[in-house]
């Protein structure tokens, strides 16, 4: 018996070895190797010639003087180090641009996540029918261009002609919203550029949501209200769990998207907000100064390390999620 023991061990200790490589077979993944780079090699120079050199002449101009003059007169900008960054932080407004857009960033991302997933649970509750016209209606906001959306919604809130100051004069039977500025008011005028996001963003964050949901399976549901579980307590002990790697993608996304949001807000300044008031990062750096290459390339590369401290704790938590 013993020996009979022995015997697989030693067979067992053997078989559990790895194998070296046979020189076929070393060849073989030298080829596979080759072949894997040769079918990269056309995306990789792309990425080199559209991203990596862009990327890499921003960082070099923000630690330059560089202007649009040293480029008119084929001057070589003179090196400063960190001085365009200085000034953006003790001589400029970008403090009180920052603060305002990382706070309007957090409304609108909790806003749409939290709309959108109620949109998608609703719609797991619909019929047929009733999901097919709320899709249509969701679609119908999402593809509509920001620009194009930012306009009809400049026109609901119209000084003179909006829609908000009817309806609210009769509601309170009076005229005290008769020619109101809706976006001269920063406070206001941020009340509507969030209606107007908010209201673009949730269909995208619905459907996601959505076909997640199609995923939890109906019998852990069912025995969940088997066991007495509430509506809230099968969503955050059952469902959200299937979710939280979508989620993830989708609050990493929403606020790159939030941070980076530029046209709803110029085009509501050009309605008549206060831009020096309601200025975000894409705007601010949209208004700096002609030809000041330098300094908006240093805002250019603190908006780029700031989306990559926001979302690199969500991302490096979900790789370590689908390691285990």
């Amino acid at each position: 018996m013993s020996e009979t023991a022995t015997a697989i061990r030693a067979t067992g200790s053997r078989s559990s070895k790895k194998e070296a490589p046979t020189t076929r077979e070393k060849a073989r993944a030298r080829r596979d190797a080759r072949t894997a780079w040769a079918l990269l090699g056309p995306s990789l120079i792309v990425l080199a010639v559209m991203v990596g050199y862009p990327a890499f002449t921003m960082v070099w101009q923000s630690f330059t003087d560089f202007t649009v003059k040293d480029d008119v007169l084929g001057v070589a900008p003179d090196f400063i180090g960190f001085e365009n960054y200085i000034d953006l932080f003790t001589q400029s407004d970008f403090p009180a641009v920052l603060m305002r857009s990382l706070g309007l960033m957090v409304v609108l991302t909790v806003l749409i996540i939290f709309f959108g997933v109620l949109v998608a649970v609703l719609m797991m509750r619909l019929s047929r029918a009733w999901r097919i016209t709320v899709s249509i209606g969701l679609l119908l906001a999402w593809a509509m261009p920001p620009l194009a959306a930012t306009v009809v919604w400049g026109w609901i809130f119209d000084t003179q002609y909006g829609v908000v100051n009817w309806a609210l004069n009769a509601i309170t039977g009076t005229n005290d919203w008769t020619n109101h500025s809706w976006l001269e008011i920063p406070l206001s005028f941020f009340f509507v550029l969030t209606i107007i996001i908010v209201w673009q963003g949730v269909p995208f964050v619905a459907f996601t949501t959505y076909a997640g949901l199609g995923q939890v399976p109906a019998e852990v549901l069912e025995a969940s209200s088997l066991d007495g579980a509430t509506g809230i307590q099968r969503f955050r002990l059952v469902v959200f769990p299937y979710l939280r790697n979508i989620l993830t993608v989708v609050l990493v996304l929403q606020i790159i998207w939030n941070l980076r949001i530029f046209t709803q807000v110029y085009a509501l300044q050009e309605r008549g907000g206060v831009a020096s008031e309601t200025n975000v990062l894409g705007t601010y750096l949209f208004r700096q100064g002609i030809g000041e290459f330098g300094a908006t390339a240093a805002i250019g590369v603190f908006m780029v390390i700031l989306l990559l401290v926001l979302s690199m704790g969500y991302v490096r938590t979900t790789l370590k999620e689908e390691e285990l």
